[in-house]
């Protein structure tokens, strides 16, 4: 008996955990506390402990709306976490706040000017919130009839009783009502919100007068008052949009199937203009506000001067969102001059930047991301198995060890194995090169690719390969 109950917890298992895993899907926030001092390891973070309270301090002055006119450039090897603190900003700003990541080389891919696509990234990460009421049904579910057709066709009917702490109305039903009642599953005892101009149907929750009645509880239930007053109430509704999307709505003839259409293409300015009118005419009666987002774009030093140039002037703007970037590169070339400069990017846009380095990880930090990252990716993992993964981690690149995780485990579910060993671990590390040993293996057997640029006094002979 037992066999067939263990089959099914795993196929139960399994089901639940198909779901995207990123890259940096375990971030959470920036791991700080009150007083702004990052915990070695929090929220999903590790170490960089002063480049997390560097843009704790950064985040503070996003909240208070101080950071106009400025950005942040983060500035680190790679494998050194300038995604993940670019990432715990975002989330420690709310969902509510608009993220948008990029890289610099996606520029030169789109079907666009580059200037366009810049446009278009910044006005994705600039919300705007919308406030507006609308007429809501709300109240406590006491009965539900619904009236099937004794042949079984034709349209379901029904009744539904509802009540608050003053008063009690019966409401008829029609099949999509009854429709949507079904799908939200709702029954005797729910609170629930009918919003009038659409007829969607929210359930706020179970009331507190049904506490007690353990039938239709679950263990996700969240329990409410009786709503008080009248059945029928006007409540402010509020939607966060971006500018981009308020753009597309308005610059195509399908409207808001527009955002469905992939891609945009270019906006002309006009629509531009006059959205930002509106916007401003909005803000002005109080029925609107500006989020200002995130925009992240990696591998900045992609971009050439014109980009930069761009980049220098949308900064200036009362609406321009809270740019954050990344770079790996030491002193270079801007792309389109020869000029040399830190990092690929010009002084006069770096003196408009507050940069934070970050530092080579240590062991001890190397292996509690790998533990995070097992945790993540639901993979159980020796001791032993984990400090041969630090070690590599170490000796090559953290991504490299993160990458074998995922590796590993597949080979331990294959022999039935409840965790990944140091043998699994071997296997894999024996079978993917990291860029070290892909680099010798080039240079050993390199006379045998094409397009060989060694010349024929560099090729080693045919006797010293034999030795």
């Amino acid at each position: 008996m037992d066999a067939p109950s263990t089959t099914q917890v795993q196929q139960v298992r399994e089901i639940t955990r198909i779901e995207r895993i990123g890259a940096h899907s375990h971030i959470r926030g920036l791991g700080l506390n009150d007083s702004l001092e990052a915990r070695n390891v929090s929220q999903g973070m590790v170490g960089q402990l002063k480049a997390r309270r560097a843009a704790g301090l950064i985040l503070e002055m996003i909240k208070e709306g101080k950071i106009a006119g400025r950005a942040l450039l983060i500035a680190g090897q790679p494998g050194t976490g300038k995604t993940a603190i670019a990432m715990g900003i975002a989330q420690a700003l709310g969902s509510d706040t608009p993220f948008t990541a990029m890289s610099g080389s996606e520029i030169f891919s789109l079907e666009m000017s580059k200037t366009e696509a810049l446009t278009q990234a910044f006005r994705r990460s600039i919300g705007v919130r919308i406030k507006e009421e609308a007429e809501f049904i709300e109240g406590e579910v006491v009965e539900i009839q619904i009236d099937r057709p004794a042949t079984g066709a034709g349209a379901k009917i029904g009744k539904m009783t509802l009540k608050t702490t003053e008063m009690e109305t019966i409401y008829d039903l029609g099949q999509k009502m009854i429709e949507a009642l079904t799908k939200e599953k709702v029954q005797a005892g729910d609170v629930i919100a009918i919003d009038k101009a659409s007829g969607k149907i929210s359930r706020l929750g179970r009331s507190f007068t049904r506490a007690k009645d353990y039938d239709a509880m679950g263990p996700q239930t969240k329990f409410v008052q009786c709503p008080e007053g009248e059945l029928q109430k006007r409540k402010e509704v509020v939607h966060t949009v971006t500018l981009h999307e308020i753009d597309v709505i308005n610059s195509r003839s399908q409207g808001f199937l527009a955002l469905f259409s992939g891609d945009t293409g270019e906006i002309k300015s006009e629509v531009r203009e006059q959205i930002n009118d509106k916007v401003a005419e909005w803000r002005e009666e109080g029925k609107a506000e500006i989020v200002p987002g995130v925009l992240f774009i990696d591998e900045v030093h992609m971009l050439d001067i014109e980009c930069f140039s761009f980049l220098n002037r949308a900064l200036e703007s009362d609406m321009a969102p809270i740019l954050i970037m990344a770079t790996n590169r030491g002193i270079t070339k801007i792309r389109g001059t020869n000029q040399q400069s830190p990092h690929g990017i010009p002084i006069d846009l770096l003196d408009r930047l507050l940069i934070i380095t970050t530092k080579p990880y240590e062991a001890d930090e190397i292996k509690q991301i790998l533990k995070i990252r097992c945790e993540e990716e639901d993979v159980e993992i020796s001791d032993d198995a984990l400090n041969v993964l630090t070690k590599i981690g170490r000796e090559t690149s953290l991504r490299y060890s993160i990458q074998l995780i995922t590796l590993s485990s597949i080979i331990s579910r294959n022999r039935k194995a409840r965790e990944v060993t140091v043998d699994d671990v071997k296997r894999v590390y024996e079978v993917f090169l990291d860029e070290a040993r892909s680099s010798d293996n080039l240079r050993e057997y390199e006379q045998y690719f094409m397009f060989n640029d060694l010349t024929t006094d560099q090729r080693p002979t045919e006797a010293a390969m034999e030795t």
